[in-house]
């Protein structure tokens, strides 16, 4: 997996480089297909802005999350992120089995 995390308006330091790290690999763990991630932390004014784009195997899941709080945003994104991922793995599992077994119950 190719992580890049880069900054607008802000230094990326090493505390928050860990803290995203961190938070990402909680997500990532669900799905082996990852590729790349690239991760987005930006700072306008006293909106404080994190967005991830994943790269998994035939799709592109991209999230953003605005906050007051840069670590608040970086919980918010992971959260909504878990949420695509899983989505994204239950559609990708799921062929469409369960109308064959209703098909094979009902003859």
């Amino acid at each position: 997996m190719n992580l890049n995390i880069t900054g607008h308006h802000l230094e990326v330091t090493a505390a928050l480089r860990d803290y995203v790290t961190s938070k990402l690999d909680r997500v990532i763990r669900h799905f082996d297909h990852v590729t790349s991630v690239n991760v987005i932390l930006s700072v306008d004014k006293l909106k404080q802005k994190a967005e991830v784009t994943v790269h998994v195997r035939g799709k592109d899941i991209f999230v953003e999350s605005i906050e007051e709080d840069l670590y608040a945003a970086i919980d918010a994104m992971t959260d909504k992120l878990d949420r695509q991922v899983l989505k994204h793995k239950e559609k990708s599992y799921d062929h469409g089995h369960e109308a064959h077994k209703r098909q094979s119950a009902e003859s």
